[in-house]
């Protein structure tokens, strides 16, 4: 059979997934039989929920598009902050209302993104097969390190979160999704990622201890499993983490000890201060 070759050169931070002789450079891919250019560039490693636009000789082309021999091939990473509409996108429209689905391992990560305000499921345990459907049905980014759950047809929306660490982590996607301008501390529960609001005097003399009544303020009622939120004597330094993350990208949100008051009873990975608040950072 006839050995054809295509030129191919990824751009940005595509280059994380290649091996090192391949990165920043143009190379040439060999192939034997037709394929389209999807195939190709997941061949070599790249989810296609990382790219959204794609070069053929200078021309803008779809997924489908057929490799022939001599093609010229630009592959870019997503462009949530760039309008590139004049172009041929490889999805509808940017994720401006950004929604988001970690896998079992971002648990922490999760509550991360929740705190600054990011609606952010996390299913737990749950198969590839659910994730996807999840990413799907309710229109969310898959965030995962399992490149191979990023190259499912079914999702269009996804990234690899590339570090360990969960304080790099949420510095990563704040900075991947463009998310600074949405930040919105505080206004969901870092437990079911419901919407928080105003809790009602109703609510604060239900649910808060009496000593919690009289010295915290800020209470917030959590719509989806009704946990009471106030603010505590973390609440300052947790300001400080999220403007940091916000700023440089860059927080270290592992020192969170907590940000607010909660009557639920705590998680095996949480612990309760002297105070009666719970650490509300934990994964």
């Amino acid at each position: 059979m006839l050995v054809k070759n295509a030129l191919l050169r990824f751009y940005a931070e595509l280059n994380d997934f290649l091996p090192a002789p391949l990165r920043q450079v143009a190379f040439t891919h060999e192939f034997e039989r037709t394929r389209s250019v999807k195939d190709a560039i997941e061949s070599l490693g790249v989810p296609h929920t990382e790219v959204d636009l794609i070069l053929v000789d200078g021309s803008p082309v779809t997924f489908a598009h057929r490799l022939r021999d001599g093609d010229r091939v630009s592959v870019f990473p997503v462009f949530e902050s760039f309008d590139i509409s004049s172009l041929t996108r490889l999805r509808s429209a940017p994720l401006r209302n950004p929604a988001f689905v970690a896998d079992v391992h971002l648990g922490r990560l999760a509550r991360y993104l929740r705190m600054l305000g990011f609606d952010t499921a996390w299913p737990g345990d749950v198969p590839d097969d659910r994730l996807a459907e999840v990413a799907v049905g309710e229109n969310r980014a898959v965030l995962t390190r399992d490149r191979g759950l990023l190259k499912r047809n079914a999702v269009t929306h996804g990234y690899a979160v590339r570090s360990k660490e969960p304080s790099a982590q949420i510095a990563e996607v704040v900075s991947r999704f463009d998310l600074s301008a949405g930040v919105r501390p505080f206004s969901r529960c870092l437990r079911c990622n419901g919407l928080l609001r105003e809790a009602t005097q109703e609510e604060i003399e239900r649910k808060a201890p009496d000593r919690v009544r009289q010295d915290a303020s800020g209470f917030r009622f959590c719509l989806g499993c009704g946990r009471l939120y106030w603010r505590g004597s973390h609440y300052d330094a947790m300001q400080r983490l999220v403007a940091s993350v916000i700023e440089s990208g860059a927080g270290v949100l592992e020192e969170c000890a907590g940000a607010s008051g909660d009557t639920s009873d705590a998680p095996p990975s949480t612990g309760r201060s002297g105070s009666g608040q719970e650490s509300e950072c934990e994964g």
